[in-house]
């Protein structure tokens, strides 16, 4: 059960036509194209993908590049927007929106139901993570990540005994308790979990059965703890095929955030990415693209990514992420950028950590990113100066001298 119905709020204005899985990422991707790979390269190949807001994108995207249907009847990535068979109303929390869909779960009868959110950028063999649910003889595994003790505030913390087994859940605390034998590490929930199939049908049927958030990680997992086998699976440990030395092992990034999207995207470049993309072991897959090879005339490029089917003339790029059919006129420099596909650059426009999304377009001559970007209309600044051009903008030409 993938989902990806995340509203986003905290990426506007890239969420302002899609949801938050279906952001493009790193050129080529949509972020939930990462879960739904490493779901079939851990050999998951039965899929529910539950969406919610702003979905047609999200629904188009899955439609197109993840069509894996055959005579088996379970191998399939079905998206699957509110059916309104509870309550009657949109999902309330993640536990809902399972619970919503109860009856998939019924139906297929498996021994044991992943829960994944499809808003992160990483690689896992989650099969690996069944395993370890198997062995511990577990009733729900929490997938965890050693996180720095001091920025425990800013996640759902897990406090384990010395067998992984849970024994206490804090949401963002003040003061964490460390993991044992790590004292400067805590051990934070990545939000994803294993549940025996029968267990779970039994919690979700009681817990909407009372009022609350029904989330997974506010009501669920606390009210588990005692009665049940919870055990917290360290994501570290996880053997993905094809890792290289350079990258950082346990890569995890919640992309809930502007500057946290555009940080993991400069994660990719360079000789050493801390994410390597070019891993043919464990390959992350997304919609393929019926244009020509990029075309780079005259032009300085370094520490980039180049998206197919862009053309580029005497330009000057340096740690850019620059997607498919991306039009860059002559003399125009780009620095720390992510452009999305079909972006137009005008000749001699300097653009400084900008974000611009798809089919957006931007005037020669113009400054963009470098002291008072806030001034463009219908634009963002994010809180460490990021602008963000939103979706088909037009930037207008009589304002590049403001901005410079």
């Amino acid at each position: 059960m993938i989902m990806a119905g995340g509203k986003g709020e905290r990426l506007m204005p890239l969420t302002a036509v899609r949801s938050k899985p279906a952001v493009p990422f790193g050129g080529k991707y949509r972020i939930i194209d990462f879960v739904l790979s490493n779901m079939l390269n851990s050999g998951i190949t039965a899929n529910y993908v539950l969406v919610q807001y702003r979905s047609q994108s999200l629904i188009e995207h899955v439609r197109e590049s993840w069509s894996i249907a055959g005579r088996l009847k379970d191998q399939f990535i079905t998206v699957v927007p509110p059916q309104m068979r509870a309550r009657g109303g949109w999902y309330e929390g993640t536990a809902d929106a399972v619970y919503h869909n109860i009856n998939l779960i019924a139906d297929f009868r498996p021994d044991v139901v992943a829960i994944f959110g499809a808003d992160h950028i990483f690689r896992m063999d989650i099969s690996q993570m069944i395993q370890f649910h198997r062995e511990c003889g577990s009733d729900v595994t929490v997938a965890a990540l050693p996180v720095p003790i001091e920025q425990s505030s800013q996640f759902g913390i897990l406090e384990v005994d010395a067998e992984d087994r849970l024994i206490g859940f804090e949401e963002k605390p003040a003061g964490a308790k460390a993991m044992p034998g790590r004292p400067t590490m805590a051990l934070s929930s990545m939000g994803n979990y294993i549940f025996d199939t029968s267990l779970l049908l039994r919690t979700l049927e009681r817990d909407a059965a009372r009022p609350g958030t029904h989330d997974f990680g506010r009501n669920i997992i606390p009210d588990l703890l005692g009665g049940r086998k919870v055990y917290a699976y360290d994501f570290v440990r996880n053997e993905v095929p094809g890792l290289r030395r350079h990258e950082e092992r346990g890569y995890w990034r919640d992309v809930g955030t502007l500057d946290a999207y555009w940080r993991s995207n400069m994660d990719l470049l360079g000789e050493a990415p801390l994410f390597d993309l070019r891993n043919d072991e464990w390959p992350i897959v997304s919609a393929g693209y019926e244009g020509p090879m990029a075309s780079i005339v005259r032009t300085y490029v370094d520490h980039s990514m180049i998206g197919q089917g862009s053309h580029i003339v005497d330009a000057e790029i340096r740690r850019s992420v620059i997607g498919r059919g991306v039009q860059i006129e002559p003399g125009a420099r780009l620095e720390e950028c992510v452009i999305m596909d079909g972006v137009r650059i005008g000749a001699h426009a300097r653009l400084h950590r900008v974000i611009a999304d798809r089919f957006s377009s931007i005037p020669a001559e113009s400054e963009i990113g470098f002291q008072e970007s806030s001034l463009l209309p219908g634009c963002h600044l994010s809180p460490t100066g990021l602008v963000i051009i939103p979706r088909d903008t037009k930037v207008p030409m009589n304002l590049m001298h403001s901005v410079s």
